[in-house]
């Protein structure tokens, strides 16, 4: 009888292993764009293939799709884990003539990765959902828009930080983002100090402003990338403001890092040494 229990119980075990791997694995990743292909900056379709690619080999068990401006066919995110958007931002992002799905997405529990000029929206609904998506993102007159160097000299334990060293990277990096209240749900994964050289730009919607020049004087630390989980306690988000330059995808910890992120907000256990992905060559 109690080699039987044995049995059984190795049986259910093994059934709960196959089955949470099957849960982790087929995870269909969504990929939106706006650009073309060629540019050196704000290269939007060649980095979402580039990404959807590493993941696609990866053999995590990711599906991928991409797709130029917001997809006609509702279908398109039928089943998505994750809808990784990088694209212009403002008056011109993506999600503009499409909040009303974008609410429902959200809701449905979809996790959203927002990269670079992504990140910013309008003041308002579009604002309230990013910040339900994602947690954080760019408001004008709060948030600036400077080119910089950020030595990232510390990563926190997580899993988006896995196989992930700390990095100088030059790009055109927002800071001082509008976070949720209290940074609640919201984890801090790359920040640095800006130099005081960004500060000197006139005040405007994206050059500086007060609340900046505070935080600034004030020694404050500033979160470029973050990762959230929704008060669901299921479904999550990451934003990062870094992106500016399509050679950043030859950095192999920047690379990861982002991979990672996708992989985490997709809901899938992250690899001890992080999402494995070939080395990129930059032309």
């Amino acid at each position: 009888m109690k080699q039987l229990s044995r049995t059984l119980l190795f049986t259910a075990l093994v059934a709960f292993a196959f089955s949470s791997f099957a849960f982790a694995a087929n995870k269909k990743v969504v990929f939106l764009a706006d650009r073309g292909k060629n540019s050196k900056t704000h290269a939007h379709e060649s980095g979402n293939e580039l990404l959807a690619k590493a993941l696609e080999e990866s053999k995590l068990g990711f599906e991928t799709s991409l797709h130029k401006g917001w997809p006609t066919d509702a279908k398109a995110f039928d089943g998505a884990d994750c809808v990784v958007i990088f694209c212009n931002g403002g008056k011109g992002h993506l999600v503009m003539k499409h909040l009303d799905q974008f609410e429902k997405l959200i809701n449905k529990g979809v996790g959203f990765v927002f990269m670079h000029y992504a990140v910013e929206v309008p003041i308002g609904r579009s604002g309230d959902l990013m910040l339900k998506a994602m947690g954080g993102y760019f408001e004008t007159h709060w948030s600036v828009n400077p080119h910089w160097t950020a030595e990232v000299k510390s990563l926190p334990k997580h899993p988006i930080t896995r196989g992930v060293k700390p990095f100088t990277q030059k790009d055109e990096w927002y800071y001082h983002m509008r976070f949720q209240p209290d940074m609640k749900g919201v984890t801090p994964i790359i920040s640095a100090h800006p130099p005081k050289s960004t500060m000197d730009r006139k005040d405007g919607p994206h050059s500086n402003n007060p609340h900046v020049r505070k935080s600034m004087a004030a020694g404050e630390i500033q979160h470029i990338g973050w990762a959230y989980e929704r008060p669901d306690g299921k479904s999550r988000g990451f934003g990062t403001t870094g992106g500016h330059y399509h050679e950043t995808w030859g950095s192999d910890d920047w690379r990861t890092l982002i991979l990672n992120a996708i992989a985490w907000t997709s809901g899938v256990e992250v690899p001890k040494k992080g999402v494995p992905s070939k080395a990129v060559a930059i032309k």
